[in-house]
């Protein structure tokens, strides 16, 4: 009977992109014991990317223990795992390359079959792509070492209490463009009557929040939405440029059938790839990439408040995604009404969890 092996791997960034590293482990399926783990920077990077950094690095691992292995992998990312089974296309130049690389090393085992696994499921190969973050990469083969008894064992020194920051994502009040739903991006439209009425509401609403910082987009119908808010609530803007909406170029102002009829191809394309950007404009993968700075700061500045961050659908929805650890695509599967709240929580041992999303009960 062929030897079974479990490949365990992980990756992540710190912004997406941003600093990345992958953390893999083998272990023998029938005893549980790792046997290999690996860790790596891999630069500037997004969460995908390094995520096939880590099953490549598992699978070579696996291979190097025993070519002739049959090799379950475990992931958490079900882009990847859909990607390698084979159900789901792989569209970025970076991720074919390693998936092309992976699927070289898997012809070369006994056999590979992939499965996602909950993120809970995944934290030792989690931890590992965190030391690589943290600039401590690892390469240890510990088949080759001897088997260590609990005895020898010192316990390890106690960490540091986790601090959690939580950011409440309040979507701008409505203008002349939300009823007719219209392409929104770059302009500077003023709220509606309903739109002032709509941020009155969440300032009511966000006076019951603990709120301690109010960060907004600097475009107007973000900015006028936040200075009511922060003004019930006593305290300053700031106004971060990386929160502004997608720049939809020559879709600005169009509705989905006027887009699909005068751009039909550029709008198909647009709405098919998050890395395919409007025509003249901006990616939803462009927009992602500044959303994670914005976010980086946030928790870097504001670690352990209370923060209202006060911007639009498409920003609100990507941080959704981060906090969900999910690929930029969900933000086509998620509605968030005018002046809705959404919540995520972050916590400083690099665990996340959306609390609310499109909560509308203080317009009622």
């Amino acid at each position: 009977m062929s030897r079974r092996l479990v490949v365990e791997a992980d990756g992540g960034s710190r912004g997406n992109p941003g600093p990345a590293g992958y953390g893999a482990l083998v272990r023998d399926a029938v005893t549980g014991r790792v046997l290999a783990e690996r860790a790596e920077s891999v630069g500037r990077a997004t969460n995908n990317v390094a995520e096939y950094g880590g099953l490549v690095a598992g699978l070579q691992a696996a291979l190097d223990l025993d070519p002739q292995a049959e090799v379950e992998v475990r992931m958490d990312s079900k882009l990847v795992v859909e990607q390698m089974s084979g159900r789901w296309k792989v569209k970025h130049p970076d991720m074919q390359k390693l998936a092309r690389e992976a699927q070289a090393i898997a012809r070369q085992l006994g056999g590979v079959r992939y499965t996602w696994v909950p993120r809970a499921q995944n934290g030792a190969a989690d931890a590992l792509a965190n030391s690589a973050m943290d600039g401590r990469p690892v390469r240890r083969d510990l088949a080759a070492e001897p088997t260590t008894v609990a005895d020898d064992v010192q316990p390890a020194a106690p960490r540091a209490p986790a601090v959690t920051t939580v950011t409440h994502l309040l979507r701008h009040g409505r203008t002349e463009h939300t009823p007719e739903r219209r392409y929104s991006g770059r302009n500077d439209l003023p709220l509606s009557a309903t739109g002032r009425a709509e941020a009155a509401a969440a300032a009511e609403r966000a006076g019951e929040l603990g709120i301690e910082v109010v960060v907004a987009s600097p475009l107007r119908r973000t900015r006028e939405t936040a200075e009511v808010v922060a003004a019930t609530l006593g305290l300053p803007v700031q106004l971060d440029d990386d929160l502004v909406e997608l720049d939809f170029g020559e879709l600005e102002g169009l509705t989905a059938e006027e887009a699909r009829q005068r751009h039909p191809l550029a709008a198909r394309r647009f709405l098919d790839d998050v890395t395919v950007a409007a025509p003249g404009g901006e990616s939803i993968t462009d927009v992602s990439a500044r959303v994670g700075r914005a976010r980086a700061r946030v928790l870097r500045e504001h670690t352990g408040r209370t923060v209202l961050v006060v911007s639009h659908v498409t920003p609100i929805k990507l941080l959704l995604a981060a906090g969900l650890d999910v690929p930029d695509e969900v933000v086509h599967r998620v509605f968030l009404e005018a002046a809705s709240l959404s919540t995520v929580a972050w916590s400083t041992d690099g665990r996340s969890s959306v609390r609310l999303v499109n909560d509308t009960g203080h317009l009622r």
